[in-house]
């Protein structure tokens, strides 16, 4: 059995690598430059680095290993998109035909070549459906009444920037606006909202409305919290059976530590 691995950054590809290869699966390795982990040329199959854009030396890899399958998975840092990227004719052809450039779109469209090529796109969870949230309160801190009426509003916020392809992520306070997820990334938002709630803020991670659950799932775990304490924020909300989590025990000891909350809605 072989299976296809398309590596961003993150523990996301390395934890899948593993689990795949334990279920007897021989695994094949695009990993970005400057992304991905270094640690999956040591335990992949077979690996290639390739810079992003380069689809035809991608697709040739896997069609040379047999591979019919593969996921993606793990993050790529946006702001590469315009000052490390090496688009082949394929890649340039693609984009000449995209009317922007946002998440879903581009990845979706990158599928389907997959998929035309006889490479099927498999969901990031495939092997590890364990992952995704179950709904509830995660930690002995719960939301308060403000806090509540918070969550409410800017899980509709979350909603509509979702609607729009623009992020996941989300910063309110008071009933305010504080940050939305842009190129810069979810610890960025927090940062930012951060600074502005002053201790009166809450993030709000959901997965977009119309958003294709085979790649690019809100993910969350203890650098999340790591980066909430920096930014003074004491509660997290997260969408149940849509975001991953990694090292959920040890997120949620340290979100206990920080007396910060962890709602799955």
């Amino acid at each position: 059995m072989r299976i296809g691995l398309i590596a961003g950054s993150g523990q996301f590809p390395l934890i899948f690598l593993k689990m795949a290869q334990s279920k007897g699966y021989t695994v094949y390795v695009a990993a970005y430059i400057n992304e991905a982990d270094p640690l999956l040329d040591k335990c992949a199959d077979a690996v290639i680095r390739l810079h992003l854009g380069q689809i035809r030396r991608l697709i040739r890899f896997f069609k040379k290993n047999n591979v019919n399958q593969t996921v993606m998975m793990g993050a790529v840092n946006k702001t590469r998109i315009f000052t490390d990227v090496k688009p082949d004719t394929l890649a340039i052809s693609l984009l000449a035909k995209l009317r922007h450039t946002q998440d879903d779109n581009l990845l979706s469209v990158f599928a389907g070549v997959l998929e035309k090529k006889g490479i099927r796109v498999q969901p990031a969870t495939l092997f590890m459906p364990d992952m995704l949230a179950d709904a509830g309160c995660w930690t002995r801190r719960q939301p308060s009444r403000s806090e509540k009426n918070d969550i409410e509003f800017g899980w509709e916020i979350a909603y509509q920037i979702g609607k729009l392809d623009i992020g996941q992520c989300v910063v309110v306070g008071g009933g305010s606006v504080l940050a939305v997820e842009a190129i810069d990334g979810t610890d960025a938002t927090i940062l930012r909202g951060g600074k502005l709630g002053k201790g009166h803020a809450i993030v709000v991670k959901r997965c977009k409305p119309n958003q294709d659950t085979r790649f690019d799932m809100p993910a969350v775990g203890i650098d999340t919290i790591k980066t909430m304490r920096m930014a003074n924020i004491k509660v997290l909300i997260i969408e149940a059976g849509k975001a991953v989590v990694f090292d959920r025990r040890e997120m949620i000891d340290r979100a206990d530590l920080s007396d910060i909350t962890i709602v799955a809605k």
